[in-house]
């Protein structure tokens, strides 16, 4: 009867003071489920809010996933940029794109309290995870390329980057 406890009330009752307290505590209660459908049907419970479910599936080690997520909704600039620097050794690929994100919502204008070091926080972390890839050089164009494109807010990340990219 676990799935049918799960199917009613496991998604809706094991809710956390967190996004990833809430995965926790679902995958806690119900070990036999795996993480990517609790993941999955956590999601579809905060249509809009996709973003923030990125810390969850990074916790669970589901690094496609949760770049996925932050895509297609903010998610915080800070949290990204975090991952990228956490991830550059052994996670490239991921620590990469989470750094990108970093940016690209930065740019958009997203996060609470952003400063000059939190965006050269995400800009290092990006390029140093890049270069384990032997990708610097193009995520270094990627990247000029998104902040010349930006509104209002990526006039502060330009401010902030524009002598090391040449803008």
């Amino acid at each position: 009867m676990m799935d049918e406890a799960y199917a009613r009330y496991g998604v809706r009752v094991n809710r956390g003071g967190t996004y990833l307290a809430t995965f926790r505590a679902v995958a806690k209660k119900y070990p036999c489920k795996p993480a990517d459908e609790i993941l999955a049907d956590l999601v579809k419970t905060t249509p809009g809010s996709e973003g923030k479910w990125f810390a969850a599936a990074k916790d669970a080690g589901l690094y496609t996933e949760a770049l996925s997520l932050a895509t297609r909704a903010p998610c915080d600039p800070k949290t990204l940029g975090r991952a990228a620097r956490d991830f550059a050794g052994t996670e490239p690929a991921f620590a990469t794109g989470a750094g990108l994100l970093a940016l690209h919502w930065l740019v958009k204008g997203y996060g609470y309290e952003v400063t000059g070091f939190d965006v050269w926080g995400a800009y290092h972390a990006t390029l140093a995870a890049a270069d384990r890839n032997g990708r610097a050089v193009e995520i270094k164009e990627r990247i000029r390329q998104m902040i010349a494109g930006g509104g209002a807010a990526g006039n502060f990340v330009s401010r902030v980057l524009g002598r090391e990219l040449g803008l």
